[in-house]
């Protein structure tokens, strides 16, 4: 009797560590990541009839979707179905509309600030742009993830818990406040003069 709980507990378990390893499963395929991001984007990718035919037959393909053989397509619209990264949205003249699920947006939004980086104007503007946070221990993990998304896209870590980029990037910062969910920790400011000024346009080659 014992083993037979044990048993069962042991299948849960592997079960629930399963469940999580599918969640976290990321997306390395450029392909499939364009696909997805296309779809975020808004560009329209339809069904001429029902999703649960046995073959998919495309409606009129916008030229955005010609990076990709039609064959792939049909693996992936499947694929990602299964992983429930898509939904079908059936129209009232029989078609269907391909669009992101929830689950796939969240993804999309990984892949964006994966990719994010800050631009480098054709002129400095001689501004300095700074980031401060304050967030409290038990955040300790965030605290650590933002410290190392701010290194990746560029700034430089002047003093403990702020740092420094010459360059524009509010729109940057916002969206990293808002992704990790740490707007109420994190403060952004642009400032004309600062004491080390030298020494930071050596660091950044300016």
């Amino acid at each position: 009797m014992v083993g037979i709980i044990v048993s069962i507990l042991f299948l849960f378990k592997f079960q629930e560590v399963e469940s999580k390893n599918k969640k976290t499963r990321r997306i390395y395929s450029p392909a499939k990541r364009k696909f997805l991001l296309l779809l975020g984007a808004g560009v329209a990718l339809g069904l001429a009839g029902s999703p649960r035919s046995q073959k998919y037959i495309f409606k009129k393909v916008r030229k955005e979707w010609n990076f990709i053989d039609k064959d792939y397509l049909y693996r992936l619209i499947r694929e990602f179905r299964h992983e429930r990264l898509v939904d079908f949205v059936e129209n009232g003249d029989g078609s269907t509309r391909i669009v992101l699920s929830e689950k796939g947006e969240k993804r999309v939004l990984e892949f964006r600030i994966d990719g994010l980086r800050i631009k480098e104007p054709l002129r400095w503007d001689k501004k300095w742009r700074m980031v401060f946070f304050d967030i409290p221990e038990k955040k300790r993990r965030d605290r650590n993830i933002l410290r190392e998304k701010l290194k990746e896209i560029g700034f430089s870590e002047i003093q403990k818990s702020v740092f420094i980029h010459p360059f524009p990037c509010l729109d940057e910062i916002d969206f990293i406040m808002e992704y990790y969910k740490l707007r109420n920790f994190v403060r952004y400011g642009e400032v004309m003069n600062i004491s080390n000024e030298a020494e930071l346009k050596i660091r950044f080659n300016l």
